[in-house]
């Protein structure tokens, strides 16, 4: 097989082909190329029927690059797992070019069908990681554009929340609230929790946190948003917030802040916003 290299490699970019529409001929051939290499490198007579020799470590550590890599592209476990039977079966095809003895080659058939079934199994592993990946980061990214802050005025930045608040998304808040805080040069910060479905004890201490955050940073906080529920629902359990300013709409908290800013705004008559 070793000798057979390029004909095994031309054989399987053949199937590759015939099997997958999206096949992409430059990136495809490459990966199959250092894998078979890998694979015939390490191959020998003393561990072809030990599939958890030392010399597969680099096979499957390549293996498992490319599981990921595929996974994050989009291809589903059943498709790269037809990318390694397709390559049993070219070296399956060389094989038996190469061994007239039915019974020998029988045998060893079989010893490569068992290492590439296992490699096959790896590339399971290898998708499950790779889909991980892909929803850490989106996470990751819903929550930093799930936080937005908003600068509403000179000196006031609001910050609306949507969706419940955890311990990992309560940091995302607080961090970006705190940076925008520093680079607006900003006093008052607005909460608001319109979009928070249910408050509960856990909820509750996170916003403190964040308000508590903000004061050492010299800025004062509002809680906007307040609902009737939710407010019945903090009396309920007990939570404290008679230290923090709470308005029931955002419009209330803004106006709010322009009186702790002394500031005062007033329609021009005879002006539309056309004009």
């Amino acid at each position: 097989m070793k000798d057979k290299k390029e004909l095994i490699l031309e054989r399987w970019i053949n199937k590759q082909k015939a099997e997958d529409n999206y096949f992409n001929a430059d990136e495809q051939q490459q990966d199959s190329e250092e894998l078979l290499d890998a694979f015939l490198s390490a191959l020998d007579d003393h561990n072809i029927d030990d599939r958890n020799a030392r010399e597969f470590d680099k096979v499957y550590e390549i293996l498992m690059g490319i599981s990921v890599s595929r996974a994050k592209r989009g291809f589903s476990p059943r498709e790269t797992g037809v990318y390694l039977f397709s390559l049993k079966e070219s070296l399956l095809e060389t094989l038996a070019e190469g061994i007239g003895d039915p019974e020998k080659l029988y045998t060893d058939s079989l010893k490569v069908s068992k290492i590439i079934d296992n490699m096959t199994i790896l590339t399971f592993e290898g998708y499950i990681k790779g889909r991980e990946d892909v929803i850490a980061r989106q996470t990751d990214e819903i929550t930093e554009i799930s936080t937005p802050v908003i600068r509403v005025w000179d000196g006031v930045v609001a910050l609306p929340i949507i969706g419940t608040l955890d311990s990992s998304r309560t940091q995302v808040i607080m961090e970006n609230l705190l940076v925008q805080i520093v680079e607006t040069g900003s006093t008052i910060a607005i909460l608001d929790i319109s979009g928070v479905p249910a408050m509960d004890t856990l909820v509750a201490q996170h916003l403190i946190k964040t308000v508590s955050a903000t004061r050492l940073l010299g800025a004062e906080c509002i809680i906007s948003g307040i609902r009737p529920e939710i407010a019945q629902i903090v009396v309920h359990l007990g939570i404290d917030l008679s230290n923090i300013i709470t308005k029931s709409t955002l419009a209330n908290a803004l106006q709010t802040a322009f009186n702790m800013l002394q500031l005062e705004v007033n329609k021009k008559k005879g002006i539309t916003p056309n004009n």
